[in-house]
């Protein structure tokens, strides 16, 4: 039987995909391109104004000779400094030890089988979109995690692993509580919308009813894609005793998981303790949560190595510190292949930065779109999630892109009767829906060595194939949840419309 066209486009993609050089060898390639694409880029004279700024940015050659010396001289710093490496990397140690001390395995045994497996998909890709609360914790503990559960109840790894995260990476800006990440790009929301009315402020609430309403809408998305046209493509999936997580604890197993969950909770309110009341050690002076936002990854950690140590100890799996340091020494070994990767892709995204063309190309296309002179509402902001979408894909940084694009779009939009607000909340749904398949996306490394636990020739291709139906289901459906929400006016947030008030 003939194939539907869908199944075939992804078939395509994926050979496609293969086809291609080793993410280490592509990533160096698409270095290679950058220097030459900067140095044609500089020889033209290309440049253009920062709209946040006012100032002129000029493609920079990176065959010059300073820059050829920078190559050299930061190379380390690229390394050392980019960010996932090290939240990966810390994180490892204490997963490590819950790992294969058998806490993690004990815990996946315990709940699996009471979860009803059809709402399986639908929790992993929930627990994703949410987990942008704890920054970007989601991308190195939910993702391998969502390989695992479903290895361990017979579906497809890959399948998990892409609901998951579908959830995490394309549900960035969605969520049902307030993140870190509302006030930072209402802020400059705020400033781009003051070039107008110099009074008007954006609340850090200003998209969250939409955002919660969109963490329901994707949940949904996310676990039909999964299930009707993901994990159907992938196939059936054997079981090994490796994933077999179906066993009955047994009473010692028992007592070391009550154990390890009543350390794993204390923890939990320990660090709470301190970091809830005003003037704590996870507090800054003025009351700001920065501080526990920045410790996310080394508290995880933290939790994950106690609670296996109280594991691995009371069931004997370690007998002495030097099993510990074992532990965490063969889990961090797992690694490698991730940190060559990193290394080079940490090249790549610098030479990105310092050549200047993602700014570059980024202001030209919202040149371009307000050069196109739209007038209608709902046609502007559907334009505006195509470009958000699409420079997503050369700018990794949610609040860089913003900044560039908000002193633009900001006021232009506000001059036709669109809030900042809506402005805001049509750029994250198109940043959202193109994480999953951005080449600049960070833990990229992490997500291919992932895969390549279950399926040794995984590549970049393999990961286009299994996240293109997501991208472009949740821009579709986030787009048009978008429309409804303009054309009926809802309000965006408390005391937040869709449409600008007329000036008194």
């Amino acid at each position: 039987m003939k194939q539907p066209l869908s199944l075939r486009i992804l078939d395509a993609v994926e050979r496609a995909g293969t086809k291609l050089p080793d993410p280490v060898s592509l990533f160096m390639i698409a270095a290679l391109i950058v220097v030459i694409g900067s140095a044609i880029g500089s020889a033209l004279g290309v440049s253009v104004v920062h709209p946040g700024t006012g100032k002129t940015v000029s493609v920079v050659n990176l065959l010059a000779t300073d820059q050829l010396r920078r190559m050299f001289t930061d190379a380390v710093a690229n390394f050392t400094n980019f960010p996932p490496l090290g939240l990966v990397l810390v994180t490892m140690i204490g997963i490590s030890i819950a790992e294969r001390g058998g806490f993690i395995n004990a815990l996946l045994r315990s709940t699996v089988n009471a979860v009803p497996r059809q709402f399986v998909t639908a929790g992993l890709v929930f627990a994703g979109v949410n987990s942008s609360i704890a920054a970007d914790a989601g991308y190195i503990v939910l993702i391998p995690l969502g390989a695992v559960i479903f290895a361990s109840i017979g579906r497809h790894p890959l399948a998990g692993l892409s609901a998951t995260f579908a959830g995490v990476a394309g549900g960035f800006s969605a969520n049902v509580s307030i993140t870190s990440l509302d006030p930072l790009l209402g802020g400059i929301t705020q400033s781009a919308a003051q070039f107008i009315r110099p009074e008007y402020t954006v609340s850090a609430a200003a998209n969250w009813y939409f955002m919660i309403v969109s963490t329901f809408m994707l949940t949904v998305v996310g676990t039909l894609v999964c299930e009707r046209l993901v994990e159907p493509r992938l196939g059936p999936w054997q079981r090994n005793d490796q994933d077999d997580t179906h066993g009955a604890l047994s009473p010692t197993e028992r007592r070391a998981m009550t154990w390890s969950i009543v350390t794993f909770v204390a923890l939990c309110v320990g660090i709470a303790a301190i970091a809830l009341p005003q003037g704590s050690i996870l507090r800054a002076p003025d009351g700001a949560t920065t501080p526990l936002e920045k410790s996310v990854v080394v508290i995880l950690m933290l939790i994950f190595l106690v609670s296996g140590i109280v594991y691995a100890k009371l069931t004997g799996t370690v007998k002495n510190d030097k099993d510990i340091a074992a532990m965490a020494g063969d889990g961090m070994a797992t690694m490698g292949g991730y940190i060559v990767l990193s290394f080079i892709m940490a090249q790549f995204i610098a030479y990105f930065a310092w050549s200047n063309l993602g700014v570059v190309t980024a202001v030209n296309g919202a040149e371009l779109l307000r050069s196109l002179n739209l007038s209608s509402a709902p046609v502007l902001l559907s334009s505006f999630v195509v470009v958000a979408c699409i420079i997503n894909l050369l700018i990794s940084s949610a609040s860089a892109k913003w900044a560039i694009m908000a002193p633009v779009f900001v006021p232009m939009f506000m001059q036709l009767g669109i809030a900042p607000e809506a402005t805001q909340v049509a750029y994250r749904v198109g940043d959202s829906s193109t994480n999953m398949v951005a080449p600049l996306m960070g833990y990229l490394p992490l997500i291919i060595v992932a895969m390549r636990r279950y399926r040794g020739d995984a590549s970049l291709g393999t990961l286009l194939s299994l996240m293109l139906p997501y991208s472009v289901a949740f821009l579709v459906s986030w787009l048009v949840l978008l429309l409804i929400w303009l054309v009926a006016d809802l309000p965006l947030g408390p005391g937040v419309t869709t449409l600008l008030a007329p000036t008194p």
